[in-house]
């Protein structure tokens, strides 16, 4: 009963992420994009546009931010791993969901908040656009800075009983995007990351690892993109037992929504354990397929606005 729940539950959310004017679709090919940087061409430097279709590249922050008013409402699904029995459907029984919201403050500053059901997570977020590329590559790169904070709020308990102290349930992260477009149909994305454990296993293992991950996107239609995600663990400043992780996707655009099917060895979604906790090998067939799906709106129109986008 619970799967069939499950399952109708997520056939409900893609049937209203789907429910769209068909016309409108076609008369607004680029809407999303629009959304995203319809706001950010103030009169100056030519800056560069569109690097990225959405604000993630698959379980990341893109160099993207939602322009001034804008809402990102983002289902992301990972089902279980492909190499489980025919009893557990190859995985299709053992999901992870994630449902996000971010909103664009400013032009060039996004906040967001989600909840997971690894762990039973909550994260919040601030996406600060710090330098942008132009189009005459007197800058030739964007930088952003990430700053995440997550809270894990599963049942935990202390060996003597009590419940684990809140302090305990939080960890953080500091991330810097460093992305140029070579052209319409190539992209790359560089980040070094940060992340800090209030608490870990051993007191053998450090507290604070440090990564590098690197992203790309290429295009291959109007509307279609492959994408590949990245991040390396610097030897001795990880945890134990846990691997780099690889993911790669493709990414669908239908209005004002963009659909990424994926494959991926990380067992969750949030950069806390995507980075520094992936517990899966590639080798080993722990690869996840899954889905997310990411539906712009307008809450507050920019001056000058009329109609749709």
């Amino acid at each position: 009963m619970n799967r069939l729940l499950r399952l109708s539950f997520l056939l409900l959310i893609f049937g209203c992420f789907s429910i769209s004017d068909t016309n409108a679709q076609d008369d607004h090919a680029d809407s999303l994009l629009n959304m995203l940087n319809e706001n950010q061409k103030p009169s100056g430097p030519n800056y560069t546009v569109a690097t990225f279709k959405s604000t993630r590249i698959i379980n990341g922050q893109s160099i993207e931010n939602l322009g001034k008013g804008v809402l990102d409402f983002q289902v992301s699904h990972r089902f279980g791993t492909l190499n489980q029995s025919f009893n557990n459907f190859f995985g299709l029984d053992n999901a992870v969901t994630k449902l996000s919201f971010d909103y664009g403050l400013l032009d060039w500053l996004t906040i967001g908040v989600g909840r997971g059901t690894y762990e039973k997570e909550y994260n919040g977020f601030v996406k600060a656009k710090i330098v942008r590329q132009t189009e005459d590559n007197k800058m030739p790169v964007s930088l952003s800075y990430v700053g995440g904070i997550y809270l894990q709020t599963l049942q935990m308990n202390l060996p003597n009983g009590e419940s684990y102290p809140f302090g305990n349930r939080l960890s953080y992260m500091n991330q810097l995007l460093i992305a140029r477009k070579f052209s319409s149909h190539i992209s790359l994305q560089l980040m070094p990351t940060h992340i800090h454990y209030n608490v870990v296993p051993t007191s053998s293992e450090p507290n604070n690892i440090f990564a590098i991950g690197a992203a790309g996107r290429v295009k291959v239609t109007k509307r279609m993109a492959i994408t590949g995600e990245y991040y390396y663990v610097i030897p001795g400043a990880s945890l134990e037992g846990y691997h780099n992780a690889l993911s790669v996707g493709l990414d669908i655009e239908t209005g004002g929504h963009v659909f990424q099917l994926l494959f991926t060895n990380a067992n969750a979604i949030n950069e806390r354990v995507v980075i520094g906790q992936t517990s899966g090998r590639w080798s080993k067939g722990d690869i996840h397929f899954g889905f997310n799906i990411s539906r712009v709106f307008t809450i507050v129109k920019p001056k000058g606005y009329s109609g749709e986008y």
